[in-house]
């Protein structure tokens, strides 16, 4: 499924998540700018039996007192056998669009970033913050207001 297709399924399937359609189509152009700088239109996350995000905590390096805890996202099931080094039955990798994976990403408020692997997962990802992505969507959204008549609380 493209890009564009994961937007518009998202847009449709709006109520289910108890957000607003036409809220849902005035932030899709950042969720389509940040999905088209990443590699792949759906990742494989790992997830429970209740299919909750796996989510590891990350200390600092030098500040051990200093974490954020990270969903990992991996472009297929073969790297995330290579990665994980995990048999537990109770948690398996699932594909989920890139698109779906963003809007999650809002919702979560344990979860500070995801780091989306490329084909070599032994690389560093690219990791989308929770925080930036949010900071990126309210100043799209301050932006169409200096040039539209947009209610001060759609955001």
């Amino acid at each position: 499924m493209t890009i564009d297709e994961q937007i518009q399924q998202l847009i449709e399937q709006a109520p289910l998540y108890g957000a607003k359609t036409d809220e849902i189509q005035l932030i899709a152009p950042v969720f389509k700018a940040v999905a088209s700088q990443l590699q792949y239109s759906q990742y494989y996350i790992l997830q429970n039996l209740e299919q909750n995000w796996v989510m590891t905590t990350l200390k600092h390096r030098t500040q051990p007192n200093v974490t954020k805890n990270v969903v990992y996202a991996y472009p297929s099931l073969n790297a995330v056998k290579t990665s994980v080094a995990t048999e537990d039955p109770q948690i398996m990798a699932l594909p989920v669009p890139v698109i779906q994976i963003l809007f999650q990403l809002l919702a979560m408020e344990p979860v500070d970033s995801v780091i989306f692997f490329g084909p070599v997962v032994d690389q560093t990802g690219t990791e989308v913050s929770r925080q930036g992505l949010r900071q990126s969507i309210e100043q799209y959204v301050q932006s169409l207001r200096g040039r539209s008549s947009l209610p001060p609380d759609i955001a």
